[in-house]
């Protein structure tokens, strides 16, 4: 009984997620203050401020007790809106830079397991047709996905959610394990194994990358 040699497997094909269009942040006209047209009516007017809120006796100046609450009221609201002014920019801010984070490693993700895999399944191919000719192939494939290990892990940055964070190193991970093997002339029973995983990692990522567009 003739037994059949073994083959290799080859690489699904990469599914691409969809990148959103960064939304840039509008920046409102700045207003610019008014000036009083006469510096006489702007020293009335002071004035008019200075002798509603306040009482002159025996020369002490003195804020009218009636007033004070109100005073304290109005400028405890004051620092509040300021607060959550604050707060509200910096969310904007910190989304800002997640979505820009999100856009810069998915790309890079995309675009890199795309030509590792046409890489990989090139060799694939070749070692299937003739084991002992497919060196010349075995060379693209590790550079491919030795690079697109690189350039994912050199696109991970801390606002990134953690749990993209994990699928892209999934894929960095198991990217190098394949360029391994074919470096390595692993057996097809570990080399399929490999190649198993990082079809795995690969779904995972780009699965991680759709959701954080949603």
């Amino acid at each position: 009984m003739r037994l059949a040699a073994p083959r290799h497997a080859r690489l699904a094909a990469p599914r691409h997620a969809r990148l959103a269009a960064p939304r840039h942040a509008r920046l409102a006209a700045p207003r610019h203050a008014r000036l009083a047209a006469a510096a006489t009516g702007t020293f009335a007017a002071l004035a008019m401020i200075v002798v509603g809120c306040t009482h002159v006796t025996g020369g002490d100046a003195t804020v009218a007790s009636g007033e004070a609450p109100l005073y304290r009221a109005s400028v405890s609201a004051s620092i509040e809106q300021s607060a959550a002014s604050s707060s509200a920019r910096e969310s904007e801010r910190q989304a800002s830079m997640t979505t820009e984070a999100v856009h810069t490693a998915c790309e890079a993700m995309s675009s890199s397991s795309a030509d590792a895999i046409g890489a990989v399944n090139k060799y694939v191919d070749a070692f299937n047709a003739n084991p002992a000719g497919a060196t010349a192939a075995a060379g693209p494939a590790v550079d491919a996905l030795n690079h697109s290990a690189d350039l994912v892990v050199g696109s991970i940055s801390d606002p990134l959610p953690q749990q993209l964070k994990d699928g892209l190193n999934g894929w960095v991970d198991a990217a190098r394990a394949v360029a391994t093997a074919i470096a390595g002339n692993y057996p097809t029973d570990q080399f399929n194994a490999s190649i198993a995983r990082l079809n795995d990692a690969k779904t995972t990522a780009l699965d991680r990358c759709d959701a954080a567009y949603r």
